[in-house]
């Protein structure tokens, strides 16, 4: 048995493997309702193999989308769609996972293939963003957000408790939330776009407060038998690391403190002169190994790591339980099987649906039987 193909368990949840596919936006949606192009997706996604399934950012209020085109958890109609994509998510054998978020001040943007750019103030398609500060992300999101006042901070910390409600009722058995990617968690927490000078911004402890407060009013509601994980960008790759990724490391020890149960490491994105080594071969490994270590919680991470013994290696030298593999899956929704035929894992066909296993273990090719 292959590190990669052991199963994994937190909480009352145990993965098939350790093979997680993370939240990639669609943009198919309709006013934040999911269609039968999510339902196919996700179960198609699901029927590959992978031990975790996470539905894409999905916004807790209109205001909180990165585009017009993303899902919603703020209504009970698009909540209906949600049940629909656990139960067949849950029903090809994966574990039905989540991520709820607010963009923040990169919100009201166009879709990735449409621009990826601020959608222009006065179109009837965009509304206006939001964000700790009065302080652009810059670039293509050049759209000055409204600075938050503390009712609109209690605001949106009531809409990420109503959509973790709605999510668990709809069946999904892990919960992200989306602190990450220079969105309004992560741009609560860095200090290139917090310039508060209230209980919210100043010090790391007053940045990450944010943060903490949203986890401790979700813990409330999300039961404590499922998974309550986040997403959270520990380094930005922008010459200040060397005092970021401190900082990341001491709030991931609070977040665990009030009940985070795993990170899902990742990039902040909160400015866009980055300077992300992109290319390098599972560049994360060694931060998500440190933020694992030294804030004692168990990590996943992903970027740039799509060779099946990579994967295995990373796993298999603890540097993360598990690896989040998206692109991949994009390119072969049953990547776990190539997986499992690279690392030479035992019958490699049956981390597929067994009318799909049956079939592939029997036949290779014209005149060629199969042990697998």
């Amino acid at each position: 048995m292959t590190a990669l193909f052991t199963p994994f368990t937190l909480k009352d949840v145990t993965l098939r493997n350790r093979v997680a596919i993370p939240p990639m936006c669609q943009y198919r949606a309709e006013d934040g309702v999911a269609n039968d192009w999510h339902l196919s997706h996700y179960a198609s996604l699901a029927r590959g193999g992978a031990g975790l399934v996470i539905v894409e950012a999905t916004g807790v209020s209109p205001e909180g989308r990165i585009t017009p085109g993303c899902t919603g958890l703020w209504n009970d109609d698009q909540a209906g769609g949600m049940a629909r994509i656990a139960a067949a998510i849950k029903a090809a054998g994966a574990v039905p996972g989540i991520q709820i978020g607010h963009a923040g001040r990169k919100a009201a943007a166009n879709r990735p293939w449409e621009g990826d750019d601020h959608i222009a103030e006065g179109d009837p398609r965009g509304w206006q963003p939001i964000g700790p500060s009065a302080s652009a992300f810059g670039a293509g999101l050049p759209r000055v957000p409204s600075a938050m006042t503390l009712d609109d901070i209690a605001r949106v910390r009531a809409d990420f408790v109503a959509a973790a409600r709605r999510a668990r009722d709809a069946g999904f058995e892990w919960l992200e939330l989306h602190f990450a990617h220079g969105y309004l968690a992560q741009s609560f927490f860095s200090a290139a776009s917090n310039q508060r000078t209230d209980s919210y911004g100043g010090s790391a402890m007053n940045r990450g407060r944010f943060l903490e407060e949203t986890l401790a009013a979700v813990r409330e509601v999300w039961p404590d038998r499922l998974p309550l994980t986040a997403r959270f960008g520990v380094i930005e790759y922008d010459g200040n690391d060397d005092h970021t990724l401190p900082e990341s490391i001491e709030l991931v020890r609070r977040l665990r403190a009030g009940g985070l149960d795993l990170l899902n490491v990742s990039i902040g994105f909160s400015t866009p002169g980055a300077k992300v080594p992109w290319g390098s071969e599972a560049f994360l490994a060694p931060v998500a190994e440190r933020v694992s270590r030294e804030a004692g919680l168990p990590v996943a991470s992903g970027w740039c790591i799509d060779d099946p013994h990579t994967a295995e290696r990373v796993v298999a030298t603890g540097q993360m339980s598990l690896v989040m593999m998206g692109r991949a899956h994009l390119a072969n929704p049953h990547y776990p099987y190539q997986l499992a035929l690279a690392l030479q894992a035992p019958k490699p066909s049956f981390v597929l649906p067994t009318p799909y296993a049956y079939w592939l273990s029997r036949y290779q090719g014209p005149g060629k039987a199969s042990a697998q």
